[in-house]
């Protein structure tokens, strides 16, 4: 028996979720042994559960070959591009968990530079998309929402988390602008 092209898509995104699972443990048990601490343990099995769910509903209801929508797929993979340009940009600190680690720099490149939580925003997308992709809108509705509920809580728990460091961030920050614009204002002084 032949495999349709949507169950292959399905096994590759699948791959990739079982891959990206292990380096957020490996991550997260590195940024654990340097003095990470976890918050919002509470609501992690719930996305665990979500993600398991999506998938499974998404391989009970596809068809093996449903209309290829080629605007639809390319999009998504975009979003898969720029999944892989939030892991490289976070390196050692991207996990599935929440983990705060004290002193740690908050990360402001890659696409941090124009969004606080861009990962959170391709999962957003890529579950209704890839339902959508597969010719399953009412699965699109339904764990596209449940998805949302879920990331309102992840992202008011991780804001919570790190506020203590963007504050200290934001002040180092002023304090460099203040070192420079001193320093310039010395630098004309000593041109007059």
């Amino acid at each position: 028996m032949m495999l349709g092209w949507a169950y292959w898509l399905l096994i590759a995104v699948a791959l990739q979720r079982l891959v990206e699972l292990a380096r957020a443990q490996r991550n997260t048990r590195r940024l654990i042994a340097r003095g990470g601490r976890e918050i919002g343990a509470e609501h992690y099995p719930l996305i665990v559960v979500l993600h398991a769910a999506w998938l499974t509903t998404l391989a009970l209801l596809t068809s093996p070959a449903p209309p290829v929508n080629w605007g639809l797929i390319a999009v998504f993979a975009l979003l898969q591009a720029m999944r892989l340009w939030v892991l490289a940009s976070l390196g050692p600190y991207w996990t599935t968990r929440i983990i705060t680690l004290d002193g740690a720099p908050l990360q402001r490149r890659g696409p941090y530079r124009f969004l606080r939580h861009p990962n959170y925003l391709i999962v957003a997308l890529e579950i209704p998309l890839l339902a959508l992709i597969l010719d399953l809108p009412v699965v699109a509705l339904v764990f596209g929402a449940i998805n949302l509920l879920l990331l309102a809580v992840r992202i008011q728990v991780e804001n919570r988390a790190l506020a203590a460091r963007r504050r200290a961030a934001d002040q180092e920050e002023s304090r460099s602008s203040s070192a420079s614009a001193t320093i310039s204002v010395a630098a004309r002084r000593s041109d007059s």
